[in-house]
């Protein structure tokens, strides 16, 4: 087979048009001059701040507000913060006056000092939150907790929580954060203290149960006493209507005569009945008059 030699000549390949080159590097120069001036720009959203990092300065003192801000590209890097206060539930078991162990869980609104991005940045860092709050929230709550016995820190429970929110406000200070609001949601004793306190409700009861037996054995007493003094009263006054007239006893008499007849009168049986059964048996009916 004979070997053939393949030669190629430059002129049969195809040729660029004049100026692609050119316009080639503009559009890459165009894109590279967008992806630049979109590096420079930083938003800033509702409810945040920003600081910025200079490669040669470091953190800039200035804090950018809500909006869009121009850095320079590479040289410079925003950081944003959120400033808006945030929730945050801390519980602390600690020791009360009366050595009563105490679980305690408060709730922190807190948010950074927006003037002092910059150094919270250079010293905590953007989870400020995380490094301080739960340090010093246990700090206050074991000092403060301490003060009072447990059962005082149910009966004064708002007088605690300003306490603990004064307290927490000054501290936070050091650090630039700011605190909205404290309040305690959860406060759980231990068992012997829950078994102590159950206890001490049921002698409660008993001893208000006790107390209100003898208020009403009291009262009974006083019924007697009242009863048999209207007996008494009326068995007294019964005796004098007799002595002044003899005749109440023949009275009395027939009342119950009539109401003996009146019960038998309903029985379906038949009766025969006689004085001696109603009564009639010692009722003196003459007319005579009382001797005076």
């Amino acid at each position: 087979m004979n070997n053939k030699k393949f030669q190629v000549n430059l002129n049969n390949l195809p040729k660029l048009p004049k100026g692609s080159f050119g316009g080639g590097f503009g559009l890459l120069a165009l894109g590279g001059v967008s992806l630049l001036a979109l590096s420079s720009l930083v938003n800033v959203e509702g409810g945040h701040r920003a600081i910025v990092f200079n490669r040669f300065v470091g953190i800039k003192n200035k804090v950018y507000n809500e909006g869009t801000h121009f850095i320079i590209p590479w040289f410079e890097r925003a950081e944003i913060y959120d400033v808006r206060a945030k929730p945050r539930s801390i519980s602390s078991l600690t020791g009360s006056k009366d050595l009563q162990m105490v679980n305690i869980t408060i709730r922190v609104l807190s948010k950074p000092k927006v003037s002092q991005l910059p150094t919270i940045y250079r010293t905590l860092g953007k989870d400020y939150d995380e490094r301080v709050l739960p340090s010093i929230v246990n700090e206050i709550l074991k000092s403060i907790v301490a003060q009072f016995n447990a059962s005082q820190l149910i009966t004064q429970r708002e007088q605690v929580s300003r306490l603990i929110f004064k307290r927490l406000v000054d501290r936070a200070k050091d650090f630039n954060i700011e605190l909205d609001d404290v309040s305690i949601t959860h406060l759980n004793f231990g068992r012997e203290y829950a078994a102590a306190i159950e206890a001490k409700q049921v002698a409660q009861q008993e001893a208000e149960r006790a107390r209100f037996l003898v208020e009403k054995a009291l009262q009974d007493k006083r019924s007697i006493i009242v009863k048999a003094e209207g007996e008494a009263q009326s068995a007294q006054l019964i005796n004098d209507a007799i002595k002044q007239s003899p005749y109440l006893i023949q009275l009395r008499t027939l009342e119950a005569s009539k109401e003996i007849a009146h019960i038998l009168s309903k029985s379906p049986n038949k009766l025969y009945i006689n004085n001696e059964t109603l009564l009639l048996n010692g009722l003196d009916m003459s007319n005579q008059q009382p001797k005076k």
